[in-house]
């Protein structure tokens, strides 16, 4: 999982950020030598920096510019300040994204997630990764995850491979033998209530991204899942 450097000199607001991010499986260090963000930078080698504006001695701008000489790593600026100027000032100084304060904890998850994809979403010695789109709904088979504008849900793996399934067939109607195939190596000891489960869990998921009553149920035959989230985009 992704290293994340929080440079933050609100001791409360970076631990907070820490203990969110680890609650989702990052790793974050904080900084406390604000003198020497340099060292610590390159001893920490994150993959994404989060970094206030007003710091001691020097500020954000003047860092992320020191950052930028070494690593083109994305760096996100988090600040109480609000205007116009000071989010120019951050992407032109070498950020990537601004993040106003008081901020909620899932905008910024959703930012961070948003950079990472952008800077390590396709790696050229391995090959793009697979992902499958369906009128902007995107599923990142490898990570497990689905998104549509700048939400982002997490999957289980067979949460995944029954979207993959649904989107790919999009809007053919994908039987329930095939699925259960698919998800389970002897659907003969499948209850048949357990396809049920797997399927009520995704429609729960697409809800979590607004997307209600997409996948149908045809009797006698299975499901398909219906694009229609673009009538409403």
């Amino acid at each position: 999982m992704a290293k994340i450097l929080i440079i933050e000199d609100d001791p409360k607001i970076a631990k907070l950020l820490q203990n969110y991010l680890e609650k989702y499986g990052y790793e974050a260090v904080i900084t406390e030598q604000f003198d020497a963000i340099i060292e610590c930078f390159e001893l920490a080698n994150p993959d994404l920096v989060l970094l206030d504006i007003n710091l001691p001695s020097f500020d954000g701008y003047y860092w992320c510019r020191q950052i930028r000489k070494i690593s083109t790593c994305p760096i996100l600026f988090i600040s109480a300040r609000s205007g116009e100027m000071d989010q120019v000032m951050a992407l032109e100084n070498g950020g990537d994204d601004f993040i106003t304060k008081p901020f909620h904890y899932e905008v910024v998850m959703a930012k961070i997630r948003s950079s990472l994809r952008r800077a390590y979403g396709e790696y050229a010695l391995k090959g793009k990764e697979r992902m499958v789109d369906l009128k902007g709904l995107t599923l990142y088979v490898e990570r497990m995850e689905v998104a549509k504008e700048e939400s982002i849900i997490s999957l289980t793996k067979k949460e995944t491979v029954l979207l993959e399934m649904l989107m790919e067939r999009s809007p053919r109607v994908v039987s329930r033998e095939a699925i259960l195939e698919k998800l389970w190596d002897d659907q003969n000891f499948v209850d048949e209530n357990t396809l049920n489960v797997n399927i009520t869990r995704v429609r729960k998921k697409l809800q979590e991204l607004g997307i209600g009553h997409a996948i149908e149920t045809v009797r006698g035959a299975g499901y398909r899942l219906v694009p229609n989230w673009e009538l409403s985009s």
